[in-house]
Parts: structure tokens; C-alpha cells; sequence
């Protein structure tokens, strides 16, 4: 087999190898690099200066990309924000408030307390999808 063709069958399984396996486009710039030097190893013949260029190339691609995808960062619930009650919260038990306009699973944070429908309350945690709450006026 000759190192172009080499070249070109690996460039191509990388490249469809991303459409199975996704991998944030890791396999596709190694894939694109592979298929450049592919053409470059119609010039150069010497196999070991192919694998440095492909190289070279597969990190230049890699670095290239990273800075065009958007960075993910998680969802975190703002401490101290407040909320209003759409049902009585008994002590101990949960009950429904209005958060940034959905409605969220709650619980007074003090087992003591209760608090009725439609009173503003504050948000001092979460845990999964309920939030922990207290009473404005017992906080100000």
C-alpha cells in the first residue's frame, strides 16, 4: 500500500468514525489532518516526517477548535435569592414556590417553621430539585 493511500484510509476512518462515536471532534481533526497529509505525502515520502506533520497538524487543528466551541458551564442556583410561596408549607413537610417564574419543590430549612401561601421567602439552598427556604421575615 502506498503512504498517500494509507494517509487517505486512515484520514477517512477517523472522519466517519467521529459520526459514530462522537468525540467533541477529536477523531475529525485527526481525521482532516490525516487526509492533508495524505496530499503532503505525494511530496515528502519519508514516513517519519509524514507522522511529525500529522502531528503538528492534529494539535494545531485541536487547539484551533477548542476555541470555537462554546464552554459548558453548569447551572447553579444563586444563594439568597428570593421566591414567593404557592402553597402552605407545614413544618417539616414540602410544599410549591415561584422561583425565577417556574415553579420548584420546597422545604422550610427550619423543621420548626411554617409558612402559608403566597409569602416571600428566601432561598438559602437546593438539593436535586427541591429548594430550601426560609421565612423573609425571620431572615431580615
Amino acid at each position: 500500500m502506498s503512504l498517500p493511500l494509507f494517509w487517505l484510509v486512515v484520514g477517512g476512518v477517523l472522519c466517519l468514525m467521529e459520526l459514530l462515536l462522537p468525540t467533541a471532534f477529536i477523531e475529525a481533526t485527526l481525521g482532516v489532518s490525516a487526509l492533508v497529509v495524505s496530499v503532503v505525502a505525494l511530496v515528502i515520502p519519508q514516513f517519519s516526517i509524514q507522522v511529525a506533520i500529522w502531528m503538528v497538524l492534529s494539535v494545531l487543528a485541536n487547539w484551533a477548535l477548542k476555541r470555537f466551541v462554546p464552554k459548558r458551564t453548569p447551572y447553579t442556583l444563586a444563594d439568597s435569592t428570593e421566591a414567593r410561596t404557592l402553597t402552605a408549607i407545614a413544618a417539616g413537610q414540602t410544599g410549591r414556590v415561584l422561583y425565577e417564574g417556574n415553579s420548584w419543590q420546597a422545604r422550610c430549612d427550619d423543621q420548626e417553621t411554617t409558612i402559608g401561601a403566597d409569602e416571600p421567602v428566601i432561598v438559602v439552598g437546593r438539593k436535586g430539585n427541591t429548594l430550601f427556604i426560609m421565612p423573609e421575615h425571620s431572615i431580615r
